[in-house]
């Protein structure tokens, strides 16, 4: 099984899900990670006001910091490699992790391989 490693950025919380303005990109990926935690998959999230050390300590992250700031953030590592940078993971990305990934359909194919903001990587 793969080991996930989420780098946030500075968040209120651990989640991000809390406060009175809400970002939905963070609610849909919080029920994403309790939904691959309940079917096996290791996640860790780190949260940059929270634990900076984390992100100094990891020579991926800290070099992504480097050179692009805190627009590379959120990071996903998997099994210690970038898997993305500037956007979360979807669920059929975590499923993918899993090893049992969905047939996804054409249209989410190419919305799950978009990065955030709608431009395509």
């Amino acid at each position: 099984m793969k080991k996930i490693q989420v780098f946030d950025p500075a968040l209120c919380c651990s989640s991000g899900v809390c406060g009175t303005d809400v970002d939905q990109t963070l609610v849909d990926f919080s029920a994403d990670v309790d939904w691959a935690r309940q079917q096996g998959l290791p996640i860790e999230r780190f949260n940059l006001a929270q634990q900076p050390m984390a992100f100094a300590e990891n020579a991926a992250v800290k070099a992504l910091l480097e050179r692009s700031g805190e627009a590379a953030l959120p990071v996903t590592l998997v099994d210690g490699e970038v898997a993305f940078a500037g956007r979360y993971p979807s669920r059929v990305d975590l499923t993918r992790w899993l090893g049992n990934a969905p047939q996804a359909t054409p249209d989410q194919a190419v919305k799950n391989n978009c990065c955030s903001g709608g431009a395509c990587c």
